[in-house]
């Protein structure tokens, strides 16, 4: 099979399930204007509000169609799938599209990212990156050119050629994230005041505050110096004082919430990277770099 076949093949094989349009009813059996959206498989409840008579859940057929459209950003790639209140699908390229950040120990890879969520907004493509020294999957929120948004309406098949037009503009965003990503490293924050922005102080007068506060300052202190040594950059004085590359001070407040952050029940890897991406905190700590 062809690379498009093969990605379409993948993508059927793991959402081989609809999500489908029930009414919902109302004590006694009370009709109610209002539906619900359930997996064919599980029955599990899908999204996070009910949706009217006029809404048309996407299917697995239109998803296929986004990952074709996408698949000649990159090329050769691989793809990974996963179902979150909607379908996750992340384009791979080979290692050959790796960008140096610092030296040749601190290097990032292109990610793309598809959503198609069933909460009525648009199916969304991201551009995103992996960073091997610290395995985080981030995409950066600043840089409107890294995603963009397609409409659910009429046939996605009979749009291909709109939607590879599209998706034609993630590719040449990579250099821009990395041209992004090279100027985070180049720009320096006091590591004090960089925490202080991020997460604020903690109240005083409340033990469990100031037990967390220090704990996760400790956690993403530690991850950073870690990433400082393993890039092979100069050291480190002061922590009091010490100024450091934005770049690894972002990458600590991101691997912390990607990897550390306590989370309710037992999420999965990919659960946690979706949560990070919608952090506040990691959206405060990209813009505090770059503004610096």
């Amino acid at each position: 099979m062809n690379l498009v076949s093969d990605l379409a093949q993948t993508v059927a094989s793991a959402f081989d399930f609809s999500v489908d349009k029930f009414p919902l009813s109302g004590p006694e059996g009370m009709k109610t204007p209002l539906y619900g959206l359930f997996r064919s498989d599980t029955s599990a409840l899908v999204g996070r509000s009910s949706v009217t008579s006029q809404y048309v859940p996407h299917t697995t057929d239109d998803v296929v169609t986004l990952v074709e459209a996408c698949s000649d950003v990159f090329g050769e790639s691989e793809i990974s799938c996963h179902f979150d209140n909607g379908h996750y699908v992340t384009i791979a390229p080979t290692r050959g599209e790796r960008r140096a950040i610092y030296g040749t120990n601190d290097n990032i890879f292109p990610r793309v990212m598809i959503r198609a969520g069933y909460d009525g907004r648009a199916f969304n493509g991201t551009i995103g990156f992996y960073r091997d020294m610290c395995q985080n999957l981030a995409m950066l929120r600043s840089v409107s050119e890294m995603s963009v948004s397609i409409a659910h309406k009429g046939s996605l098949r009979d749009r291909m050629a709109d939607l590879v037009d599209d998706f034609s503009r993630l590719d040449s965003s990579w250099q821009k994230l990395a041209d992004v990503a090279a100027e985070m490293d180049s720009r320096e924050v006091v590591l004090v005041d960089f925490l202080d922005a991020v997460y604020g102080q903690p109240n005083e007068d409340s033990q469990n505050s100031v037990t967390r506060h220090k704990n996760r300052t400790e956690q993403i202190v530690r991850r950073l110096l870690r990433e400082h040594r393993l890039s092979g950059r100069p050291a480190i004085g002061d922590l009091a004082t010490a100024k450091v590359s934005g770049w690894l001070a972002f990458n600590a407040v991101q691997g912390y919430t990607q990897h550390d952050a306590t989370r309710k029940g037992k999420p999965s890897d990919f659960a946690r990277i979706l949560s990070a991406s919608r952090d506040a905190n990691v959206f405060t700590a990209e813009k505090y770099v770059l503004s610096a």
